[in-house]
């Protein structure tokens, strides 16, 4: 049986336990770039190692895929200074460390990023954005070139992975799910093969370009949870295809556009994604979902819903929550 204080093998690194900082926006960097807030926010929450892994908030790989402002930078080699004392201050606290790598889409707008928004296809996700350009496939490999980038910027920053990330209505959620990939080319969103096609790109190309030991992660929007979204039969599939892509870790999300469950409140919520996922691969899965009870955290490892809990919000209301969580054990 799992425990939340059980040390994690991954790849060349070991995390001391199993609770995870999931990404959350801070807003907090100066025009892209690490400052001293932000610095002093992450040595705040890493404080004694209490958690095992830290994974930073979304960071945009271009500017056209800046999501709003305040948000980290990834984009250019410029970054990797301010980005390596982020990563020396958590690793000096005891995490291991590894960045989120994002690209907004059309969950932009042109004030923004002073340019045109882009997505799958021409389908804006809500009465709030714009409508976006669709991607010719020139511009696709660009983007996958961009996404290996930054990968290649946080390896020589110093990060222990990177984090691809395709939830919450981002560009390569869009691309996965069929609410907005109406595309009907080798990236079609009426298979799932077209549908994850850019995702194995991208994680193809970051391996060659990172080697074998650095961890490559991906954030999964599992479920929609809308008529003719994806589903959960989808995101098994999906796992075992980015598995032998290359990626050493799983980190599940769900809700179109969000980061919610509408049909599940208690903590956990994302557990129905998770165990099955689980259960068809061999990496480590990560279950993050309103989870704010260190004893409920224990129970999900426990009875093999996931190998790593993220806690989120409760982290955000307490720095120390993580530490007292195992203390208490």
């Amino acid at each position: 049986m799992l425990h939340i204080s059980q040390p994690l093998k991954l790849k060349g690194i070991t995390l001391d336990n199993r609770f995870v900082m999931p990404p959350m926006a801070s807003a907090k960097s100066d025009n892209g770039v690490v400052g001293q807030e932000l610095c002093a926010y992450y040595d705040e929450k890493s404080q004694d190692g209490q958690f095992g892994l830290i994974i930073t908030e979304h960071a945009y790989i271009n500017t056209e895929g800046k999501a709003s402002l305040g948000q980290l930078s990834i984009a250019d080699a410029s970054c990797i200074n301010g980005l390596s004392q982020l990563v020396s201050i958590i690793h000096k606290n005891g995490a291991k460390v590894i960045a989120q790598i994002n690209h907004a889409g059309c969950q932009t707008s042109k004030e923004i990023t002073g340019k045109e928004t882009v997505s799958a296809s021409t389908i804006r996700l809500s009465e709030k954005f714009e409508i976006p350009h669709a991607l010719s496939k020139d511009e696709i490999k660009n983007i996958v070139e961009d996404f290996t980038n930054s990968a290649i910027y946080a390896k020589e920053a110093g990060f222990d992975g990177v984090e691809i990330h395709s939830a919450h209505g981002y560009l390569l959620n869009q691309f996965y799910s069929p609410l907005t990939n109406k595309r009907a080319d080798e990236y079609s969103g009426y298979t799932l093969e077209g549908r994850v096609r850019i995702h194995l790109e991208i994680i193809e190309s970051v391996r060659k370009n990172v080697g074998d030991e650095f961890i490559i992660a991906l954030r999964l929007g599992a479920c929609d949870y809308m008529e003719g979204g994806s589903t959960k039969a989808d995101s098994v599939k999906a796992a075992v295809m980015f598995e032998k892509a290359g990626v050493d870790l799983l980190d599940i999300s769900g809700g179109f556009c969000g980061f919610i469950n509408p049909q599940i409140k208690e903590q956990g919520y994302f557990a129905e994604l998770t165990k099955p996922i689980k259960e068809a691969v061999s990496i480590p899965v990560i279950l993050t979902g309103g989870i704010v009870d260190g004893a409920v955290a224990e129970e999900l490892l426990a009875t093999g819903q996931a190998d790593l809990i993220g806690v989120g919000r409760a982290v955000l209301k307490d720095s120390l929550w993580a530490k007292k969580a195992i203390d208490m054990k």
